[in-house]
């Protein structure tokens, strides 16, 4: 069980036989400190307090360290992308690589080409908002069957797969479709889009492996080479804005693009270093017409308050996150390694767990209010951040593999210097009230 999950469970647990901080120490012989710090995620008790904690809260010590259904980690993903792009492959390099790290691998099928292959294809269908709105709620009922059934399931480590998601159909329609749906919907794009925990864009070889593209191996494919790397541009677009959103190109051999894939999803999992290399650039603020013109440009506002924490290399943060109304909720943990090299730990928060959590707020630290637009380009996801109190720049930033990677700037972006290694220009930094 993770420390945050812990804290979770153990916070239910005192709560329900009406116990205080305080008094709850006191029973197992440490400080109300102590059990704020395990509730908050801090640290565990060690194997010396654990049956005095179990006998205090009135459960079995097996209870406490690993049957809450709070301790169940279900994590849903997505893998998407363009036709012949290699997803049908990846699902199996999947299950082999996650069955071994002990996650029960559940995989919910693509929707569109089932309902093809069953008969009931769009091209049949005399409205296409229509369609891809059944496409959508069937996406949806199909994903809330997977994740109650993985409630169910005893193991602790559940990762369920989306082949393709809600926001692939949002790349068949136009933009007064979709605006339809969402209203049938009754639900914003925001929450659509990010209620999936990460996404992966697997590019189609269309862009970059011409000679493997087939319509061969799947007989919903229609596309010739130039329609699927068009549609591969619009499915990008339509999950840009994602918190975890990453794109695997065709820069190396296929076995390597599958490779890169398991890697990226291990990293978000927290089964090695989630270790990431950024680069950070000053740039002369661009308008906000000329970004959102771009098809693959989502903007997002940010609401970013920095918490109290006894660690002088760790921040600790909220974030609200959305735009016209529809917010989702984050924590985050940021340690730093180097200049370049940050360690992030991220959950998703309730809106309730996010206002109790506002109590928190470092005094120290005004909080930080943003605009920011996400693009992709030629496979790097770029992060531009506008601030109110900076009328003539703005804050670029890029998510690289490796130091040495080849950066492609978004068209139109003048660049100013690079500002990675310039602490003035973090946001735990801009956020400092001096």
């Amino acid at each position: 069980m993770q420390n945050a999950e812990f804290g979770k469970f153990l916070t239910q647990l005192r709560k329900k036989v009406h116990l205080s901080q305080a008094q709850l120490g006191a029973k197992v012989g440490v400080s109300s400190k102590t059990i704020s710090n395990w509730e908050n995620g801090k640290g565990k008790p060690g194997l010396d307090v654990v049956s005095r904690l179990a006998d205090a809260l009135e459960v079995s010590l097996d209870e406490l360290l690993r049957s809450s259904p709070e301790a169940k980690k279900i994590t849903k993903i997505v893998i998407t992308g363009g036709p012949c792009a290699g997803k049908t492959t990846a699902m199996s390099w999947i299950q082999n690589a996650f069955t071994k790290l002990g996650y029960v691998v559940l995989f919910v099928d693509e929707t569109a080409t089932q309902l093809i292959n069953g008969g009931a294809a769009p091209w049949l269908n005399h409205s296409n908002r229509n369609y891809q709105l059944h496409l959508i709620q069937l996406q949806g009922a199909k994903e809330n069957a997977f994740t109650e059934i993985a409630r169910t399931m005893t193991s602790n480590k559940i990762l369920i797969v989306c082949d393709r998601a809600a926001m692939d159909n949002c790349a068949y329609m136009t933009a007064e479709e979709f605006s339809w749906v969402l209203k049938q919907l009754q639900v914003g794009k925001v929450e659509l889009r990010d209620q999936y925990d990460a996404v992966f864009h697997l590019v189609t070889a269309a862009k970059g492996a011409e000679k493997y593209y087939t319509l061969s191996n799947n007989q919903a494919r229609t596309e010739t080479v130039e329609e699927a790397a068009a549609l591969d541009d619009k499915l990008i677009a339509a999950w840009t804005g994602h918190p975890y959103f990453r794109i695997i190109d065709n820069t190396t051999e296929f076995e390597e693009k599958m490779l890169r894939l398991i890697q990226e999803i291990t990293t978000y999992l927290g089964e090695s270093d989630p270790m990431k290399v950024q680069r950070k650039f000053l740039i002369e603020r661009p308008k906000a017409r000329v970004l959102e013109s771009l098809p693959n440009c989502e903007r997002v506002d940010i609401i970013q308050t920095y918490l109290k924490t006894d660690e002088n290399t760790e921040q600790l943060r909220i974030r609200q996150r959305g735009s016209n109304g529809h917010y989702i909720y984050f924590k985050k943990r940021k340690k730093k390694l180097s200049d370049m090299k940050v360690v992030e730990e991220e959950e998703r928060l309730s809106q309730e767990e996010y206002l109790s959590l506002m109590v928190q707020a470092d005094p120290a630290y005004r909080t930080i209010h943003k605009e920011r637009y996400c693009l992709s380009v030629n496979g790097l996801y770029c992060e531009i951040d506008i601030f109110p109190d900076l009328p003539d720049t703005a804050i670029m930033e890029i998510k690289l593999h490796s130091r040495d990677q080849e950066i492609s700037f978004p068209k139109g972006i003048h660049v100013i210097r690079e500002v990675t290694e310039d602490p003035a220009y973090s946001n735990h930094e801009m956020a400092r009230i001096r």
